[in-house]
């Protein structure tokens, strides 16, 4: 069985003050996506002793940043997407894995937030297409984790009827995961009205979980959010369907309680049968 998790740290040194090591030692987990790392590899190596860690730091200092950590050594890695035009710099990284016979391929990925017209929102329209490009070629075990920064159904965020205007749950970002999660090979009309293609990829944690409203990965820090559990599933894991058919297991490990947060996000966990 491999376990593997993914969660947007908030910046790591603050992460590892607040109690994620301890989680970490408790998780028993053998590969760890981080996104949002905002920190150098001497700060993931502080609270990963003994892991390999691949990361990719951002050109801005304390901005984006994305590491896989795992317990065993991945065969290659890859970081970047999409030409240079998309600025994926410390918001996409490829790792493969030999377990036995398979070669696992496991992405972390930090979407852009994104803001409605704005140049914010046209690097997230690039990078989304980039994805859409590059999903078909990451192999037949492949998973892509992390913050995408789209819920991509009603039931992925509480509030969802204020939030259609508002980047994060646009009709146009949601059209990219109807396309993503589409039936392979498929022409399919989109919840933004466009016709696409489908990847045939799954969407690990709703096929898991059923239809039910959430369960929720992120809260805000305003209000009482957390404790009113008004919230976004925006943190997946993205497998190709050989992948998920191995899924004996997945949860959204939320905190007991808004002061044990170490991060506004919750790791999403999933145990895959390889």
């Amino acid at each position: 069985m491999t376990r593997i998790a993914s969660v947007n740290v908030n910046g790591i040194r603050a992460a590892a003050r607040k109690g994620m090591g301890e989680w970490i030692d408790a998780s028993g987990v053998d590969i760890l996506t981080l996104q949002e790392v905002r920190g150098q590899r001497e700060h993931l190596e502080a609270i990963l002793p003994g892991w390999h860690i691949l990361e990719d730091e951002s050109l801005q200092k304390g901005r984006a940043g994305v590491a896989i950590a795992s317990r065993e050594p991945s065969a290659a890695h890859r970081v970047g997407l999409g030409e240079d035009t998309v600025d994926s710099h410390g918001r996409w990284i490829e790792a493969d894995f030999h377990v036995g016979s398979t070669t696992l391929t496991v992405v972390s990925a930090y979407v852009h937030s994104g803001e409605v017209d704005t140049p914010k929102q046209a690097a997230k329209w690039l990078f989304l297409n980039a994805m859409l490009e590059r999903l078909p070629h990451l192999g037949e075990y492949a998973v892509v984790t992390g913050d995408l920064n789209v819920g991509h159904r009603e039931l992925d965020i509480k509030n969802w009827r204020g939030n259609r205007k508002k980047s994060g749950f646009l009709p146009r970002e949601r059209a990219y995961f109807d396309r993503f999660f589409g039936e392979a090979g498929a022409s399919l009309e989109t919840v933004d009205g466009s016709t696409g293609t489908g990847l045939g990829f799954v969407d690990v944690g709703r096929t898991f979980a059923g239809e039910v409203d959430g369960p929720y990965t992120w809260w805000s820090n305003r209000g009482q959010a957390f404790d009113n559990d008004t919230g976004w599933r925006i943190d997946y894991h993205v497998a190709t369907p050989a992948l998920a058919d191995l899924v004996k297991d997945y949860r959204v490990d939320r905190y007991p309680s808004y002061d044990a947060r170490w991060s506004d996000h919750a790791p999403v966990i999933a145990d895959y049968a390889l």
